[in-house]
């Protein structure tokens, strides 16, 4: 993806302000992602933050995993997240790292801090250190072992590390003012004692730096310039300036790659919040472990490996990026908006089918049993050059039952008793019998075709009002079409301080439904992945659930926008 050097946002203009006035001569950032889940599209707002930002400037991007909390990760998010960027095409061009690389750097870094007044082991629990923080308006209270001298601190934070204590003991915090303002200066923990295997570093470390400790210190050592996260860490910028000014990294300097920095600096900008879209990764996780979705990628899921499986495209992604910008200001983006990306990519590259989701019969009274004709039907209709396809059309065919009504309303300009339409690059049929089941429903109907008014024959030129899709009920293979709604009925996205309960009530029942028709005969050839725009249906994607005897299609996004671009 190229950077959009044409527009400007409040973080690139700090950045120009930066090189303007030697802050770094050269930009360098990272995309920092947790290992405990899949990516979402909510993440995308960073991700292309952080690759455009750096290709922009001619500068470099790290992916940096924040593999600092054992318990919830694991390889697979890891592979998975990597996928996941490359297929949004981007790369990492300064590099791929984690966090548990710095984990000894990091350990000898909390060791000085200790031995110069700056941290000391605490022995209080979680609720008494919660007791002791104060509150908004209140100030906190010093910790008994606060004035802990520096060698007994010393002493217990490596024995710590040997594991000689049980969990919740002790963890080591930072000494700053816990009087402060700001809640999280203080005194917050950097380090806690957790017995739990690493994916990376396996049983060699039994305690493990808080993200606010060892989120600054990588990019201090890694040489990032600029630092980009969302809204909910601007009260966290004077912790990590903090870290990073006592671990003497904003003296200037020159980083590993050459290039001068003052060390990097914390951005803020507002996350991506969508209507009717579960944006927690926490929450995420759950609707895959309590089986409300099929999995991580199941095409209803936000996450980017689920919108792939669907048939969205990178690029409808970058687009949708692209158009809601960064700024500091929360907001809640439409829905309507990404889908309205996702259809004006996909408009003008995909080839046009033909199917049928509610099948109704139609049988020819006038057409030969014998007789079947192969029909020229464009792939698309403003692309010549996609070429052409031969459609078999027989005496008996399908069309969507919802294209049929006995008593139909006025301007209903589809079939109905005695009324004729035109079937897509084929004939004009006529209703001339409607046949009921012996239940009293709709089973079939008898029609007669005008044999002169095929499509490109001199009798073309007749008109009639309505145009149905079709497929020859002789010549078709079956299909099933998933068809999905939002997961949440409510236009409020879920938040964190949602109950369990709440948030299972909010789970729309209706996101995922099932129909059961029939697709030409050129859809028999189709690869997984492969997307098509069915005929008034929709965008479909060819899922990998398929078998031989039927295949499943995604719908990606209906034809219909929603969505007024400005």
């Amino acid at each position: 993806m190229e950077a959009d050097v044409g527009r400007t946002n409040f973080i690139w203009d700090a950045i120009e302000e930066d090189l303007k006035n030697g802050w770094c001569t050269k930009v360098h950032t990272r995309f920092p992602p947790e290992p405990n889940g899949y990516l979402h599209i909510g993440h995308c707002k960073a991700l292309v933050a952080d690759f455009a930002t750096a290709e922009k400037y001619g500068g470099l991007c790290n992916l940096r995993f924040d593999d600092t909390n054992p318990a919830k990760e694991e390889t697979e998010y890891v592979d998975g997240i990597m996928a996941d960027i490359r297929w949004l095409g981007f790369d990492w061009n300064g590099g791929l790292y984690f966090a548990s690389e710095y984990y000894e750097q990091c350990y000898q870094i909390a060791e000085d801090f200790i031995r110069r007044g700056l941290a000391y082991v605490d022995e209080l629990s979680q609720e008494d250190m919660r007791a002791y923080r104060g509150t908004l308006t209140e100030p906190g209270r010093n910790s008994p072992w606060r004035d802990r001298p520096a060698e007994e601190s010393l002493d217990l934070f490596r024995r710590m590390r040997a594991g000689e204590f049980p969990e919740g003991s002790y963890v080591l915090r930072a000494k700053i003012d816990m009087a402060s303002p700001n809640l999280n200066m203080r005194d917050p923990a950097m380090y806690r004692i957790l017995y739990q295997e690493h994916h990376r570093t396996g049983k060699e470390w039994c305690i493990y730096p808080m993200y606010d400790f060892a989120h600054p210190l990588g990019d201090a050592i890694e040489g990032i310039t600029h630092s980009m996260c969302s809204l909910e860490y601007e009260d966290h910028r004077p912790l990590y300036d903090w870290v990073v000014e006592k671990a003497g990294f904003r003296e200037p300097h020159t980083d590993k790659h050459g290039d001068l920095s003052h060390g990097p600096r914390q951005i803020e900008f507002a996350r991506l919040n969508l209507t009717r879209t579960v944006m927690s990764k926490r929450y995420l996780r759950r609707l895959v472990e309590e089986g409300h979705v099929s999995g991580w990628d199941d095409p209803r899921m936000p996450t980017l490996v689920g919108m792939k499986r669907r048939g969205y495209t990178p690029a409808a992604i970058r687009d949708f990026v692209d158009r809601i910008g960064l700024s500091k200001a929360d907001s809640v983006v439409d829905l309507a908006l990404l889908e309205y990306c996702v259809r004006n990519d996909l408009g003008a590259k995909v080839p046009r089918m033909m199917a049928v989701q509610k099948p109704l019969k139609v049988v020819l009274n006038n057409w030969p049993a014998e007789k079947t004709d192969q029909l020229p039907i464009e792939y698309h209709p403003d692309h010549p050059e996609f070429g052409e396809r031969m459609v078999s059309f027989g005496k008996e065919l399908y069309i969507e039952t919802d294209d049929f009504m006995e008593d139909p309303p006025k301007k209903f300009f589809r079939l109905r008793p005695g009324g004729e339409v035109r079937l897509k690059g084929a004939y004009i049929i006529k209703c001339e019998e409607v046949v009921k089941a012996p239940d009293g429903t709709l089973s079939h109907l008898i029609c007669s075709v005008d044999l002169d008014s095929r499509s490109g024959s001199p009798g073309a030129d007749r008109k009639v009002k309505g145009t149905l899709h079709w497929v020859n009920a002789a010549d078709c293979v079956p299909l099933a079409f998933r068809l999905y709604e939002p997961l949440l009925k409510s236009s409020e996205e879920i938040g964190e301080d949602v109950d369990r309960k709440d948030f299972v009530a909010q789970l729309n029942e209706n996101s995922l439904t099932t129909l059961n028709g029939f697709g030409e005969r050129a859809l028999e050839t189709a690869s997984e992945g492969d997307t098509f725009q069915f005929l008034r249906l929709g965008y479909f994607c060819k899922d990998r659930d398929s078998t031989d005897e039927c295949a499943v299609f995604n719908l990606v996004v209906g034809l219909k926008d929603s969505y007024k671009p400005a």
